[in-house]
């Protein structure tokens, strides 16, 4: 009796969790602010550019996140593009952040005209409305329209971070 437990393919789930998870994506910091003097700052790799004219950008997040509640007050954001020497902010952001809690002390921020938060560091930033939000299972999806924009001094030098994921079925 031979073995064929070794030679069947794996079954759809486990090969699609395999190539979803090797899908690249950006490293992003999005931060909004709420309208009442608080603001914050997450991780983001769900970003990817919708249209050139006008610029727009989707931006995919979690549905459990409280952020949906700032954006439906605020719906703007900016998204900051992260480079592979910022891994520190991985570290910073990586924990995520209550709705309360200082999100950028002691880091270096200038703001949007808008007022949102953008690190001084970053490679550069992009900042948008929010135009629609769409059900994507898990997630709401955001389309973002570009309004502002500023490169960083390491911009034509800096690589951008890179994210791979093991798995296309977590984060």
């Amino acid at each position: 009796m031979s073995d064929t437990a070794s030679t069947s393919p794996p079954p759809l789930r486990e090969t699609l969790g395999q190539v979803l998870g090797r899908t690249p994506s950006g490293v992003f910091l999005l931060t909004c602010i709420d309208g009442q003097g608080r603001e914050t700052g997450m991780l983001a790799s769900w970003v990817q550019q919708a249209s050139f004219d006008p610029p727009m950008l989707s931006v995919a997040l979690n549905r459990k996140r409280y952020l949906h509640d700032w954006l439906a007050a605020v719906p703007r954001m900016a998204l900051n593009l992260l480079g592979e020497s910022h891994g520190r902010f991985l570290k910073h952001f990586g924990r995520g952040f209550e709705p309360d809690e200082p999100a950028f002390e002691g880091l270096a921020v200038t703001r949007t005209e808008s007022g949102l938060p953008v690190l001084s560091e970053a490679l550069g930033c992009l900042e948008g409305a929010v135009v629609s939000v769409t059900g994507a299972g898990d997630h709401l999806l955001y389309l973002v329209e570009i309004t502002g924009a500023a490169a960083h001094a390491d911009l034509a030098g800096g690589k951008p971070m890179v994210h791979i994921r093991k798995s296309g079925f977590n984060y």
